[in-house]
């Protein structure tokens, strides 16, 4: 009967101890705890899994790419993302230096990357009559990351590129 009394007791005191620790509420604040995203949460203490982010592109070229392009009858670019047309710009508009992002009179690229970090689009670039300057080049969109891309005219009266990163 001790024995029988002992293991009562026994589940019971487990029990009890199974029931108090399962009723016991996560007091940690929930968000996205990821800097480089959007919606980043300084009070956040635990990441929810709810971080989304960005991507930018700046799309840029020189004098030479200009007096090439103009030389070739192209007097527009359109810019694509796939598909999509993302902007046009004149082809006598150049600068003489990387612009920063978003600045006035550039091919600026924003791209929702969602909860990834890093995504791979396709960008072509047109002119006005359709003629191809680039077609369907891979190019990664990085979280919280602007990317220089500059165009680059060649003897071949083609265009290649270079790029360099900001955060």
């Amino acid at each position: 009967m001790k024995k029988l009394i002992y293991l009562f007791l026994c589940f019971f005191l487990i029990g009890s101890l199974s029931f108090t620790n399962s009723c016991k509420k996560d007091n940690k604040i929930k968000g996205c705890t990821d800097l480089n995203a959007q919606n980043y949460d300084a009070t956040a203490e635990e990441n929810d899994g709810s971080c989304t982010y960005i991507g930018k592109y700046v799309i840029w070229y020189d004098k030479t790419a200009s007096e090439g392009l103009i030389s070739n009858n192209s007097t527009s670019l359109i810019f694509y993302i796939g598909s999509t047309p993302v902007d046009t710009i004149a082809t006598s508009v150049y600068w003489t230096e990387a612009p920063e992002c978003d600045a006035t009179g550039t091919v600026s690229i924003t791209e929702d990357l969602g909860k990834v970090k890093s995504k791979a689009y396709a960008l072509s670039v047109v002119d006005q009559a359709g003629n191809e300057y680039m077609n369907s080049i891979a190019i990664n969109f990085e979280a919280n990351t602007c990317v220089q891309f500059q165009l680059v005219w060649t003897a071949k009266k083609k265009m290649t590129t270079k790029m360099s990163f900001t955060r």
